[in-house]
Formats: C-alpha cells, structure tokens, sequence
C-alpha cells in the first residue's frame, strides 16, 4: 500500500477520508495524491471554443489552489509525501484515469453516509467509480479519530470467480492486521442448508493463504440487511465484498445492492474488483 488515491472536493466527509488516508499512509509509509476535479462547462476550459473565458477558469484554479494549501497545512497530513492535482474532467473519469496514471494501491472516498453520495461523488459518478474501479475502494463516512480495523467482514457467493477478489481482500487485512468474517447471507429466495453452505466455504478457502479468519452463515430476508446486520451483531469496524464492473455485483450482489450497501451502511465499506 505505497500510493493512496484521494478524491477531494473538500467537504467534511471528503476530509474524513483524507484523515483515514493518512493514517494508513502513516503506518505504510505510503504517498497520497490528493485530486481535485474541476467539472467547468467546455467554454470555460477551452478559450478557442466559442465564447471561451480564460480568465473565469483561471479563477477556480486558484479557489482550488488557496483550498489545497489550506487542506495541505493540516497536522494530520505532517511527515506525509502529499502531491495535490487539479484535473479539468468529469469526477468517474479523472478518478479512474488518475488511478491508472499513479499506479495506485487504494482509493479512498468520502461519503455522507445513509443519505447516499452527494457534492462531487453524486448520480452516476458513485455508482461508476465504486462497480468499475480495477483499484479497490474503501468508502468512508465518519471522522475516524483511530482508524482501526479488527473485524473485517467480507460477504460473497463463494463463487469461483470471487476468489481473485477475496485474495486482495487477505492482503488488505494482513496490511491493517484484521480478522476476515467470511459471510454467506441466506435468504428465503436463495436459501441453503448450513451443511451445504459450510461446504462451499471450505472448498472456496482452499488453497488461500489465509490464517486470522471466521466462516458464517446469517439469516435475513435480504443480503444486504443481512450483511448489514450482521456486521453491527459482530461490531465490524469494516465491511468488503466484490465488484463486477459495468454488469453491477457478481450473483449474489446483483441489481444496485453494491451501492445501496455503500450508502446505507454507517461503517466503512471496501470494494474489489473481479
């Protein structure tokens, strides 16, 4: 975990991300790249279209200038390698490509929580970066004093194609010395007898490098209200699980479950891509 992605549109919540990125940057000696975008109408970017306003553009320029040095004087941030970047793009995009581009490790957003994503990270934006980015992404929505997780719970179908995602997930609990809760919800419509389930469970864990860890099985008349109460029975201090991409959540997670957990969940949620 060397260089750790964080978009900011300097919001409350965007800064509560920033102080759990530096924390983690802290602790792996890593880097941040703190990006800002600026979503300008055409005219205002690009003076030789028409009706071009160089003058305005340069004005948000230097707003997003002034609001990073004062983010950059924080004291959380000291001792830290922090680059800042302003970026003329819609939010998905500079977001994905600024992953790429740094070769980052982690992506870390704010959010406002059960009241779903809002300032930078609204509509589509959210939805894009959470299901689609090839970088995992942790989603925070409080202020973390001490960002500590020691019960990490990763709810997945143990299907054969969530193994490449659950191995980044050990990684992750290895680096921030957690537990990893493997969680199977069962519900009325996909239900499974516990001795079905614990089969598949171990034969979804062979082979993996994986030590710290627990098998469940929950109850619930849906999965996402069973993962989330799940994770508030086991007071998890993080919640993960598998992304699909552009064709939404993997089986288990179809429909908008991904982002309806991201935004319904008070504690914070991480992704990994398929």
């Amino acid at each position: 975990m060397k260089k750790i992605l964080v978009p900011t549109d300097f919001s409350p919540q965007a800064e509560n991300a920033l102080k759990v990125a530096a924390q983690l940057a802290k602790k792996h000696q890593s880097e941040i790249y703190l990006l800002h975008m600026l979503e300008l109408p055409l005219n205002l970017v690009d003076p030789a279209s028409s009706g071009g306003n160089l003058p305005e553009s340069l004005f948000f320029m230097k707003l997003a200038r002034k609001r990073f040095e004062e983010v950059l004087s924080s004291d959380y941030l000291k001792g830290i390698v922090v680059y800042e970047t302003v970026q003329f793009q819609e939010a998905f995009d500079g977001i994905i490509e600024a992953g790429k581009k740094h070769n980052v490790d982690l992506v870390v957003m704010g959010s406002h929580g059960a009241s779903g994503f809002k300032e930078m990270f609204i509509g589509s934006n959210t939805e894009k970066v959470v299901r689609t980015s090839h970088i995992p992404v942790l989603v925070i929505k409080n202020e973390h004093e001490k960002f500590a997780i020691k019960n990490f719970v990763f709810a997945t179908d143990f299907s054969e194609e969530c193994k490449k995602p659950f191995r980044e997930a050990i990684k992750f609990a290895d680096n921030v010395g957690a537990k990893i809760h493997l969680l199977f919800v069962n519900t009325a419509s996909n239900f499974m007898t516990s001795s079905d389930a614990h089969e598949i469970m171990k034969k979804f864990i062979n082979g993996m490098e994986i030590k710290n860890y627990s098998l469940n099985i929950y109850n619930d008349t849906s999965v996402e209200k069973g993962i989330l109460n799940f994770a508030q029975f086991m007071d998890a201090n993080l919640i993960g699980m598998a992304t699909h991409g552009r064709k939404g959540i993997s089986h288990f997670f179809n429909g908008s479950i991904s982002e309806d957990l991201v935004n319904h969940s008070k504690r914070p949620v991480i992704t990994f891509k398929i």
